[in-house]
Formats: structure tokens, sequence, C-alpha cells
């Protein structure tokens, strides 16, 4: 069977958690070699043990990703070992404190927004200069803005809203040098949700009520478009989000 991924060398923040985990692991399925990055090195172990297990390649390294050296040392190192960048996928989570705007204090408020864009640019710029070399590669977002704008999210939706402005400016300046710039966005994946969230049950269940099919975007989901899209089977889009959110985010 054709792996769509065979030989691409892919970068994943975040991946110690439940979406970067699931790209990883499906990435490596498909024939890439993966460095997971992340602040934590247990959830990363883990990720990349079972990769292993599963005849895959899979590196870890404690990478912060808010900070511009260890980023820039970060994607240099990978590089230098491997030869090239095929997929930067930033999947780091922002810090949100999500409450009515009324309610929320100035720093809870911009935290996500000042996280997310520097965050995304610091990790996007690194790829970029290696992936503008080569005259190829694919940087993936996360999360998706639109029209939908729920209540009491604080600066969350503003963030992500940030983050689409930033991926097209991102498009149109990588897409001379034959890189692609995509976003993913989900409208929730309930799996990723941890069993401490408060009211965790309730957003479940508005997440499904929110979907026009039976049914709402898995982890599986979310790797399996993920490696789609970082194909060459993908290769002409770019400058857009691709929604998997089975109806709930109506574009």
């Amino acid at each position: 069977m054709e792996m769509i991924l065979e030989g691409q060398i892919a970068v994943i923040y975040g991946a110690g958690g439940s979406i970067g985990g699931a790209v990883a692991r499906t990435f490596a399925r498909e024939g890439a070699r993966v460095f997971l990055a992340g602040r934590t090195a247990a959830p990363l172990e883990a990720v990349a043990d079972d990769i292993r297990s599963h005849g895959g390649e899979a590196d870890t390294a404690i990478v912060d990703a808010l900070d511009e050296q260890t980023v820039d040392e970060f994607v240099d190192s990978v590089v230098e070992e491997t030869g090239r960048l095929d997929i930067s996928f930033n999947l780091v989570t922002y810090g949100d404190v999500q409450e009515p705007l009324m309610e929320i204090s100035a720093d809870d408020f911009t935290h996500p927004i000042t996280t997310a864009t520097r965050t995304q640019f610091l990790t996007t710029r690194a790829a970029a200069r290696h992936m503008v070399e080569q005259e190829s590669g694919v940087i993936l977002t996360f999360g998706g803005g639109g029209p939908q704008t729920p209540p009491d999210l604080g600066g969350f939706k503003v963030s992500l809203d940030a983050l689409e402005s930033l991926r097209r400016q991102w498009a149109v300046e990588l897409g001379p040098h034959g890189i692609r710039v995509v976003t993913l966005k989900t409208g929730g994946v309930p799996e990723s949700i941890p069993d401490d969230i408060p009211g965790r049950d309730e957003i479940i269940r508005e997440t499904e009520a929110d979907a026009l099919l039976d049914r709402t975007a898995t982890l599986s989901d979310v790797g399996e478009v993920a490696a789609f899209v970082a194909s060459d089977r993908a290769r002409t889009i770019t400058g857009t989000p691709v929604n998997i959110s089975c109806g709930a985010l109506v574009d």
C-alpha cells in the first residue's frame, strides 16, 4: 500500500497532546519521520514509543515554542540531521481563559492572542527559512476562525481569527517558493477534551448538536485529513482552511 508521506520530514509542536499525538501517529504510519516537540518529556516519549512499536520513525525534543532562539535551534538541528524539512504543524495550546468580555481581565484576554500569534509566527518562520531554500514545504495550523462566535470565550476566538489572518499573509509570501499554508478547523474534537474539564459533558453535547452530520470529528479524522493535506495529493490547496467540523462550522 502506498504511503502518502513516504520519506517526508515532519515537525510537530505540542505532539504530546491528544491531537498532536494523533497527527504524529498518522504521519508516521504514512511514512514520515516525525520530530515531536513539546515542553514535557513523558508524553512525547509515550507517543514516540508507540510510533516505534509500529515500525515508524520518531524523535523527541524539549522545545518551548514561544522562545525564538530555542525554536530556531531546534529546526536547524532537524535540517542539519535530515537535510530537509517538509511539514511543520504547530498544535500547542494557548492558555486561554474563557470568560465574558465584561468580566475578564485585560491580561487574561490578551494572553491567548499574544501566545497564539507569537508561537505560530516563530515556528512558521523557522520552517520557512529552510523550505524557501528547497522550494517546497507545507505549514499546517489548527483551529480556524469564521463568523460563528459563541459568547464567553474571552480572547480565544479572537486568537483563532488572528491566526487566520497570519495564515493568509504567510500563504501569500511563501506561495511563490512552492510552500503551502493551510488551516485545519474542526469545531471541536470531543475525544481531546480532558475528563477533568468543568462542564465537559455539556461541551460535548453542544458540539454534537452543532454538527450537521450524525457525528463529530475524531482524533483519527484529524490525523487522516492532516496527512492528506500535507501530502502531494493536496498540492493545489493553500491559503485556505480545510473544514472538518462535520458541518458545525458553516463557511
